[in-house]
């Protein structure tokens, strides 16, 4: 069972692995992020903004935030704008940090219940496997993102979770 201090953590980590990633994509050109390379939404640009619209819309549900707009295959252009999209990723970071510190344990041991587009289907499962689900895809699409950016020669510096966050995290 995951518990509301291993959420905290991840959240943490989401955030600090994605001032890492945007400050070292910062130092791209815009052609350099918006260039198709291969991975599933194209682009560091697209993986980035898809991220964007994947957290958005598992918050939407865990914590009735306004659902982002359109669908997965929309999710790579919702950001247009680098610079708006970084002080977004920021906030959207912050709130899901706010929101992992006021989480109760009794909040995971429920079940979540919702319509997915995707699947096109109504779907339940227990929040502690969606919340597992949520990190995970941000580990993995930032994982692609990394690596297009070290493609490009840019560096985010270490990205191992004990050794990147604060001793006190792990408290």
């Amino acid at each position: 069972m995951v518990t509301v201090e291993w959420v905290r953590l991840m959240a943490a980590y989401n955030a600090e692995m994605n001032r890492r990633l945007y400050g070292a994509a910062s130092g791209l050109t815009d052609a350099q992020r918006r260039e198709d390379r291969g991975a599933f939404f194209g682009s560091v640009h697209g993986t980035l903004s898809h991220l964007m619209w994947g957290d958005t819309t598992w918050m939407s549900r865990f914590a009735g935030w306004a659902k982002p707009e359109g669908g997965i295959k929309d999710s790579p252009t919702l950001f247009p704008d680098w610079d708006a999209m970084r002080a977004a990723r920021q906030e959207l970071d912050a709130r899901i940090e706010a929101w992992a510190a006021a989480l109760e344990p009794a909040w995971l041991e429920g079940s979540l219940g919702w319509f997915s587009g995707a699947m096109g289907r109504d779907i339940r499962r227990p929040r502690w496997v969606l919340v597992t689900h949520f990190f995970n895809h941000q580990a993995h699409h930032r994982g692609q993102a990394h690596a297009l950016i070290t493609g490009f020669g840019a560096h985010t510096g270490d990205t191992d979770l004990p050794f990147i966050l604060p001793e006190s995290s792990f408290d």
